[in-house]
């Protein structure tokens, strides 16, 4: 591999990073000349590492606007999150149990997560409750659906920040211990059984968003403070003028 290409791949992957630990919103625009001062390197090499996430879906370009990062709808959201439900679920049902060594990574992990919560370093620890997830999949030793997850991983990561998801950081950490457990212990259908739950109530957090009327504030805003039919005319009615 080049040294160009190397640039653009560490490049991709420290974008994705800044979208995982929540740095990056949806709609961020990309800008070739400011990546390029930043990371100090060509803008050609910034290009290479920009195609590379629009290939990955996680950023999207047009001639006239530049690169963005995607701001996913609510159907991206579902997508994402049923094709995690797909790839965790089915590494975990075929896998083997863990080395010893594999749970002492996976727990501290979990341990740092838990320190994060503790302080009030907010990107750390939104990083490090998505990349729980790639932790898990390169722990079985499949780099490939590591690469996948971390991908759609950081899809359900934007849409949490565009929708306001509900589901807390302290109760995401709770989750990933409990799985670990259960792998520590040899219990791989307990662990299915843990991340399919915890899935569905990360998801579950996102719908209570998804399902709300985006029309509701201004409707409460618009709405008449009283019936308007109902006023006794006689007694706001306008008294005579009467000069002195």
């Amino acid at each position: 591999m080049t040294a160009a290409a190397k640039s653009s791949t560490q490049i991709a992957e420290r974008i994705t990073e800044a979208m995982l630990a929540r740095k990056l919103a949806p709609g961020t625009r990309l800008g070739e000349q400011q990546l390029a001062e930043l990371f100090g390197v060509s803008r050609t090499q910034i290009r290479e590492a920009l195609t590379r996430l629009v290939t990955r879906g996680i950023v999207t370009v047009s001639a006239r606007r530049g690169w963005y990062v995607i701001e996913p709808t609510s159907e991206d959201a579902r997508d994402a999150f049923e094709a995690r439900r797909v790839l965790e679920l089915g590494l975990l049902r075929h896998a083997r149990p863990l080395s010893a060594e594999a749970i002492k990574a996976l727990r501290l992990h979990v341990e740092h997560e838990q320190v994060a919560l503790e302080g009030d370093d907010v990107a750390t620890r939104s990083f490090l409750l998505g990349d729980f997830h790639v932790c898990l999949c390169e722990s079985f030793g499949n780099s490939l659906l590591a690469d996948t997850l971390r991908d759609l991983t950081t899809r359900t990561t934007l849409t949490a920040m565009q929708y306001q998801s509900s589901h807390h950081a302290k109760q995401s950490c709770a989750e990933h211990v409990g799985i670990v457990a259960a792998l520590e212990s040899g219990d791989l259908a307990q662990a299915e059984q843990l991340m399919h739950d915890h899935l569905c109530n990360v998801e579950a957090g996102l719908e209570a968003s998804l399902r709300s009327d985006p029309l509701s504030p201004l409707q409460q805003a618009l709405a008449p403070l009283t019936d308007r039919n109902s006023f006794d005319k006689q007694s706001f009615a306008i008294p005579p003028y009467h000069p002195s």
